[in-house]
This record gives C-alpha cells, sequence and structure tokens, in this order.
C-alpha cells in the first residue's frame, strides 16, 4: 500500500486539476505514479521531462530505448517500471523475457545495468563503445534520460506507488 495516497481529483486545487486534466490530454492516461507526484506539480512536471528527453533521442528507436529503459528499472529493482516496459515490448509484438538483443541494444542494457550498479564507475569500454555510436548532445540526452528513469524507480519503490490494475497482464511470471 502506497504511503502516500493519490490525489483525489474533486477535492483537488485548481492547480492540481489543471495538471491532471492536461497530462490526460496529453498522454492519453494517468498512471497511479503521476495521480500520487500530482500533489506537487512541479514534482510532476519536472518528472514528465523524461517525455522531452525522451524526444531529444529520436535517433534511437523505441525497442533500444525500452531495453535501456528496462535494464534500468530491473536494477532498481522497480516492479512499476520494469512492468510498464515490459508491456511496451509485448505491445509492439517483442517478447521480453526471450529477446535477441541488436548490438546497440547490448551496449544499452549494459550501460542501463552499469548506472544503477555503480554510477561511479561505468567501465571505460562502455564509454568507448557509447561515445563511437553517439555524439556528445546525445550522450548528454541519454544520461540524463537514465537519471529521470531512476529518480522514477526511486520514487516508485520509497512511496511503495499501488501498482497500476491495467499492468497486471505484463508483469513478470513469479
Amino acid at each position: 500500500m502506497s504511503h502516500i495516497p493519490q490525489i483525489d481529483y474533486a477535492n483537488a486545487s485548481d492547480q492540481i486539476r489543471a495538471a491532471h486534466d492536461e497530462e490526460v490530454r496529453v498522454r492519453g492516461r494517468m498512471t497511479n505514479m503521476k495521480r500520487t507526484l500530482l500533489h506537487s506539480p512541479a514534482a510532476h512536471r519536472i518528472y514528465a521531462e523524461w517525455f522531452t528527453l525522451r524526444s531529444e533521442l529520436s535517433a534511437i528507436p523505441d525497442r533500444p530505448i525500452w531495453v535501456f529503459s528496462h535494464a534500468i528499472s530491473k536494477a532498481s529493482n522497480s516492479r512499476i517500471a520494469i512492468t510498464f516496459f515490459r508491456r511496451a515490448l509485448i505491445n509492439a509484438g517483442f517478447d521480453p523475457d526471450a529477446l535477441v538483443l541488436s548490438e546497440e541494444e547490448v551496449l544499452l542494457d549494459t550501460f542501463g545495468r552499469a548506472i544503477v550498479a555503480d554510477s561511479n564507475a561505468i567501465p571505460s569500454d562502455t564509454w568507448t563503445k557509447l561515445k563511437d555510436r553517439y555524439d556528445a548532445k546525445t550522450l548528454v540526452d541519454l544520461v540524463a534520460f537514465a537519471g529521470i528513469m531512476l529518480a522514477t524507480a526511486v520514487f516508485n519503490n520509497v512511496v511503495e506507488v499501488d501498482f497500476d490494475p491495467e499492468l497486471e497482464a505484463f508483469a513478470e511470471a513469479g
């Protein structure tokens, strides 16, 4: 059970309701994490910058980004985030339990896991491969994106945000 309740839309301030309505308008849905974050529209806005950075990383296709995000989520042991990216992969026709990763996906999976394991010790060969593949702007956006992914996992874990029912069908077995 979540340590912080989700907002009560009917009794929320105009500012919170406006942020809620805008999120639904732009994204088409409202997750339990977002309903919790909306107690602070500023916090919600900051976490929503994930979408801005994803846009900046448009040269990287969805699947490698999902693999990267899933690696960060898995290494952070964030059930909600893990399942969110499992759903993305499944809905795109992929089996997250039997993915054959491309070279780029292996690199991003390795990088994502390394960030969580010890952000002070990203292996030099990983950095070499990243620099060979991506320019400086992309690397900045990728690291910032990872930071928001990690922050999302931490928020969900610390608050123990209630698991979204629509994710149940996509959860890992066991």
